[in-house]
């Protein structure tokens, strides 16, 4: 019998070049509710939960962010990053990839920090659907990366055990919450992180992009 693993991948940054974009967006939310906060550190924090986000843009701007105002905020964002339908495409090799691993009759799933509202045009400019692929959202699960309920959510919706998957993703948040359900997690520097980070954080390998990964699909025990 051979042992295949399953791939649950992040999307922003992982499979679609859209870090930027949400950078972007949350940027021009932000500055409408009069929080003003460098894009850099807007970046530091795409792919962690939006709770996690919140208590860290709290603990930064020293600014009282309630319940309403976060409710404001992922609208504003929401409203924001729909300027860029259309112009979201995929990252090189990422349709390749997950065509190589259908072919193989290797499992793969999608496990997505945004909610559906937007991540719904980024599964379009990958051209899945949702409705014949496995995709989480933020909506189904209670908490967001860096906590595992994603990948957990992803691996049970393709009847997987979680400890013999293969998480990969291009933030350190990524690669916590595949160390914290047991996962293998493997690093895409495409989505602005570096090597090193990406590496403490869990990183058992790191590519550079998903042609990358797919180049050296061998290395992770995803044989074609």
């Amino acid at each position: 019998m051979t042992f295949r693993p399953s791939f649950l991948f992040d999307l922003d940054g992982t499979l679609v070049d859209s870090v930027y974009e949400h950078v972007l967006a949350w940027q021009e939310a932000l500055t409408a509710e009069g929080i003003e906060l460098s894009v850099w550190r807007i970046h530091r924090k795409i792919g962690m939960s939006g709770g996690l986000f919140m208590n860290q843009l709290l603990r930064e701007t020293q600014m009282d962010i309630t319940a309403d105002r976060v409710e404001r905020l992922q609208r504003l964002h929401a409203e924001a990053y729909q300027k860029f339908r259309g112009k979201i495409r995929p990252l090189p090799g990422a349709r390749a990839l997950l065509d190589a691993l259908t072919e193989a009759q290797i499992p793969w799933a999608i496990a997505t920090s945004g909610r559906m509202e937007t991540a719904a045009q980024n599964l379009a400019a990958l051209g899945v659907d949702p409705k014949v692929n496995a995709v989480v959202t933020r909506d189904e699960v209670k908490y967001a990366k860096p906590d595992p309920d994603l990948f957990v959510a992803a691996a049970e919706k393709l009847n997987v055990p979680i400890s013999s998957s293969i998480v990969v993703g291009d933030s350190i948040w990524d690669m916590l919450a595949a160390r914290r359900c047991q996962a293998l997690g493997v690093g895409l520097l495409s989505g602005g992180y570096g090597l090193d980070e990406l590496e403490r954080a869990g990183g058992y390998r790191v590519y550079e992009d998903p042609a990358d990964l797919l180049d050296h699909l061998d290395e992770v025990g995803g044989r074609r």
